[in-house]
Parts: C-alpha cells; structure tokens; sequence
C-alpha cells in the first residue's frame, strides 16, 4: 500500500514538473510569437540566429532566479514583492493582470483565427468556441491536472508540424548555424521582444506559480524546480528554433510573407492547402494554450489578496477568459493598447526580476537559503539590460504614437 501512494506521488510530481515546463512554454508561444519570430527572420536573415541564442541565454537567467527564489520563499511573485516593499506586490499584480487580459483579447483572437482557417466558421465563432472549450478545462474537478496534459499535448503537436514544415522548406542550415555565432546584423528591439515574448509579463511566473499549487516547494524541490524552469525555455526554445528554420528556408528563395500574416507564408510555399491546414492546427494551439495559461497566472496573482477569490480561482479565471473574449467579439482587437502594453510587458521583467533579487537577500523570506553568486550576477544583469532596452523600445513604441 505504502509503495503504490509512493510511486503515485513520485508519478504526480513527475507530472507537475514536466506540466509547469510546458504551461510555461506554451504560454509563451502564442500568435505573437509566431507573427514576431516570422518578421525577424524576414528582417535579420540567418542573422536572427544569433538573438535568439542570446534570448535563450538572457531568458535562463532571469527564469532560473525567478523559479528558484518563489519555489524556496513558498510564496507567489505578489506576496514575495509586498515583503521587499509594501505595495510593490499590488503593482505588479496590476502590471500583470493588465498585461495578461490585453494579450488574452490577441490569444483568443489567434484562436478564432485558427478554427476559421480549419472549419470556415467566422473568426469571432471560432473565438468563443475556443473559449468555451478553455473554460471546459478549469470546470473539471482535476483542473491542474487537466491543463498540464492539455499544455503538453499542443506543445508536442505545434512542434512536431513546425518541425515538418522546417523540414521541406529546405532552410540554408549551415549559414544559420555561422550567423548564430557571427551575426551579419543586429537588432535590440529583436531581442527586447523575444525576452519579453518568452519571460515578460506573466509568462514567466505561469510555470513557477503552478509548482507551488501542486506542492512542490521548498529547498529540497530546487533541483525538480530548476529542470523544470530550463526545460521550459528549451521547449519554448525548439519551438522558436524550428520556425525559424522554416521561414528562413522560404525567405532564402526570395519569397515575400504575407503581411497581413506572415506566419502562414511558409506553411503555404511548402505543402499549399494542406499547409494552410496544418498552420490552423499550429495558431490554434498557441493560441489556446496561451488563453489557457494568462488567464491561470493572472488569476494567481491577485488570488492571494482575497480569501473569496482564492476560494473561488477556477470561476475567476473562467470569468478572466469571458471578458477577454466578450471585448474581442464586441471591439475587436484594441491594437493601440496592444502595442502599448506589449512595450509595457517588457518593463515588467526586469521590475519583477529585481524585487525577486532583493528578496533572496531577506532571511524573513528565504530563510537560511543561500543564493548562487552566479545566478545573482546574471540576473542582476538580465535587469539592468532589459531595463534600458525595454524603455528605449517603449519611448519609440510612445513617439510612434503620438505622431
């Protein structure tokens, strides 16, 4: 008996950590990411090779402090921020609430998109079923569960038909490979948003506020904590990797992408109709993982603040997903505030990674815990750097406009 609830525990665990990784990755991946990584390998060439490697540098540094300092402290982001400074932690929650519901229209936008192109419905049809078939998940009793499942079936599939798609584009991958390391042309905007895209906002917390809802904490958990946080980045990472290769194979050959969607351009050249298909099967599932995954973590960081929500997280977060389906079908997409807030995304990173920072000084908060040098360094620096280039990119994304 007592060997059955053991192997039934080490099986949950395995579950969450693999779970965490991928409601993390797919969070990120989104109809954003696949529009941005598209246009970048437009612009930059095999070049764009070389920001993301730096991005998935930069994005393991700030997600390793984030990760490990939450799962040690056995508190959420908020709650870590209030201790450093009182009412930090309600800020961020508004930074990231905002954030999330203003990427949640675009989400269950992408959604919609994608039911469109594979059964014809109209794009806002294909929005509120999508939404419906999110909403199914948090009314199951098992939620958590449900969506760590949910989460690694459409990060396998969105990867394996990108991966097909890569595959018969015929990418230049020797000249990828040397412009990854000797880059021809580069972009600090490219690399704010790919940072930004992957760990900005609330994308980074997702996986790390799940371990903490499925138990796993403390200083014991940190080796289960710190592979699942790697991990995340390296699939959200495989993802990236593998439709650059597959736009950079078309682009190659002087085709121009579609600028209404450039994303579907490659999908097209190499398999016609059916490549069309398979793109809807792709956006859908980015895009309803990422529905899935910013209207959980959004909800998670203002839970904490009331009993009666925390007590009732799985109707807030089904009401999180209404709303931002009610504003897509009856406004649309509000592109102004979505370009705004896309800039302000990525100031919430270094913002939220410095007061993690300072609290893995604070013994009231981690305890006896002490963090790596190292890690500390790193992230410091992760910071600082995306302090800067995120208010430049946000001042220019301002002057825009304004004029």
């Amino acid at each position: 008996m007592k060997t059955e609830k053991s192997t039934s525990n080490i099986r949950h665990r395995r579950n969450a950590v693999l779970g965490a990784a991928f409601l993390m990755a797919t969070s990120a991946i989104g109809p954003g990411f696949l529009t941005q990584t598209a246009v970048f390998t437009q612009n930059l060439a095999a070049s764009f090779g070389f920001v993301i490697l730096l991005s998935i540098l930069l994005d393991i540094g700030a997600q390793l402090n984030i990760w490990r300092i939450i799962a040690v402290s056995e508190r959420k982001a908020q709650d870590i921020a209030n201790l450093v400074f009182p009412g930090a932690g309600y800020f961020l929650a508004v930074l990231i609430v905002m954030g999330g519901l203003a990427f949640n229209i675009g989400n269950v936008g992408g959604a919609g998109l994608g039911l469109n192109i594979l059964t014809g419905v109209s794009p806002e049809t294909g929005a509120v079923i999508s939404a419906v078939i999110a909403i199914g998940i948090f009314i199951v009793k098992e939620a958590g569960s449900v969506m760590d499942r949910f989460a690694q079936m459409m990060g396998f599939i969105m990867i394996a038909l990108t991966t097909y798609v890569a595959f018969r584009s015929h990418p230049p991958v020797g000249e990828a490979v040397i412009r990854t390391f000797v880059p021809e042309a580069l972009d600090p905007i490219a690399i704010v948003t790919l940072v930004g895209g992957t760990v900005g906002g609330y994308i980074t917390f997702a996986g790390a506020h799940r371990l903490l809802d499925a138990g796993i904490k403390g200083p014991s958990a940190l080796p289960d904590v710190s592979r699942s946080s790697v991990s995340a980045i390296l699939i959200a990472s495989v993802m990236r990797i593998v439709l650059f290769l597959a736009v950079l194979g078309v682009v190659s050959q002087g085709v121009m992408l579609d600028p209404k969607n450039p994303a579907v351009t490659p999908f097209q050249h190499v398999a016609g109709s059916f490549g069309a298909i398979i793109f809807g099967v792709v956006i859908w599932a980015a895009s309803i993982t990422s529905v899935v995954g910013a209207a959980y973590t959004s909800v998670s960081f203002i839970s904490g603040f009331n009993k009666q929500i925390e007590a009732n997280r799985n109707k807030w977060i089904i009401g999180f997903i209404i709303v931002s389906t009610a504003v897509l079908v009856t406004v649309g997409r509000p592109a102004q505030v979505l370009v705004f807030v896309g800039a302000l995304n990525g100031l919430i990173l270094p913002i939220a990674l410095a007061l993690i920072l300072l609290a893995a000084y604070r013994s009231q908060i981690v305890g006896n815990y002490r963090h790596p040098k190292i890690l500390a360094v790193i992230g410091w620096t992760v910071a600082v750097l995306m302090a800067v280039l995120s208010a430049q990119t946000l001042v220019k994304y301002i002057s825009t406009l304004a004029g």
